[in-house]
């Protein structure tokens, strides 16, 4: 089968295209014939050592897709050849090879149904960020309606974020530089939008919310916005970090968090278990299905052109990059 070949971690460029043994089930897995698979940072950071998994090169990256079932091994599952199915997150492009291939072996356990009413693309790209953003909805316990802040708002968590947060009932701000995004992630959602490189931009959200504070935020950015994030929690506020696309964040007072008594915590869906997972993921669907949302696609590129998608998702796309395979 054709795949894309990562042969050193820390050399992103030195991924190419070529001949793999096609994989074979061992027990409890299923063989995927991939139509498509979603691009995602953390397989730029996987690739260039800045995540904490290092598998075995050469390695095969991407973490979801979809397909059908050509290859089976293991039974009373529920799950037969000819199904289609995506995957749910786990181990496939992180310690096992991934999706960016023409077949691809997986845990029956971690298979999940199409959700009615979705397309092959919808499903293909949904269950990384969106269960990444439950997480960083959930992992504090119960939260009543709140002001959440969504850094990064037209990424792939972002998008999900501002989506699921208006389903739970949560007022949603978020923050995107691309002015041009801003009515769409209004359509699916959010309050209102600011760009993070305003300096004005605090003192706009007050005047859009009044003296009511942040109670949850939502980064994927880091760097240096992080510090204006702070500077709008509100006292026992929450901040879910999710990712650091600008890079690590410079040193700030700690004293910010003690008399606002704020928690900042780390969101990561690889520490679910198996049926956290799947309770997770079946959460996501139902809270889509209360508003009829879907997932945003930004392009689809030919599986040729996996390198220019990654360009594309590294230009900061509306929703998420695809690659199609078959």
């Amino acid at each position: 089968m054709k795949a894309w070949l990562l042969d050193k971690i820390g050399d992103f460029d030195s991924m190419h295209l070529t001949d793999v043994p096609d994989p074979t089930p061992g027990e409890g897995e299923a063989i995927l014939e991939l139509d498509y698979a979603a691009l995602n940072p953390a397989d730029k950071y996987l690739a260039i050592g800045q995540y904490p998994a290092k598998p075995r090169t050469p390695h095969i990256l991407g973490r979801d897709g979809i397909g059908t079932i050509v290859q089976i091994h293991g039974s009373d599952h529920g799950w037969k050849v000819a199904d289609r199915a995506a995957i749910l997150r786990g181990d496939v492009g992180v310690s096992r090879w991934g999706t960016f291939a023409q077949r691809v072996s997986v845990p029956i356990e971690n298979l999940i149904r199409i959700p009615k009413g979705w397309t092959d693309q919808q499903a293909s790209c949904a269950s990384l960020v969106y269960m990444t953003s439950y997480q960083a909805y959930t992992t504090w316990g119960e939260l009543p309606p709140s002001l959440v802040l969504v850094t990064g708002a037209s990424g792939g968590v972002g998008v999900a974020s501002i989506q699921l947060g208006d389903a739970m009932g949560h007022r949603v701000i978020g923050l995107s530089r691309d002015q041009k995004k801003w009515d769409e992630l209004i359509e699916h959602g959010a309050d209102a939008i600011f760009d993070p490189n305003d300096k004005e931009w605090r003192k706009k959200l007050k005047e859009r919310v009044g003296e009511k504070k942040v109670d949850l935020a939502i980064d994927n950015i880091g760097g240096s916005l992080f510090n204006d994030v702070l500077a709008v929690m509100g006292n026992h506020g929450k901040i879910s970090c999710v990712g650091r696309l600008a890079g690590p964040v410079p040193e700030f007072n700690t004293a910010s968090l003690f008399f606002r008594r704020l928690k900042i915590g780390g969101v990561a869906v690889g520490e679910y278990t198996n049926d956290e997972a799947h309770a997770a993921w079946d959460a996501v669907v139902n809270l889509l299905n209360k508003t009829g949302e879907r997932p945003l696609i930004d392009q689809v590129f030919a599986f040729e052109e996996l390198p220019k998608a990654f360009e594309r998702l590294a230009h900061g796309p509306l929703g998420k990059v695809l690659v199609k395979i078959k």
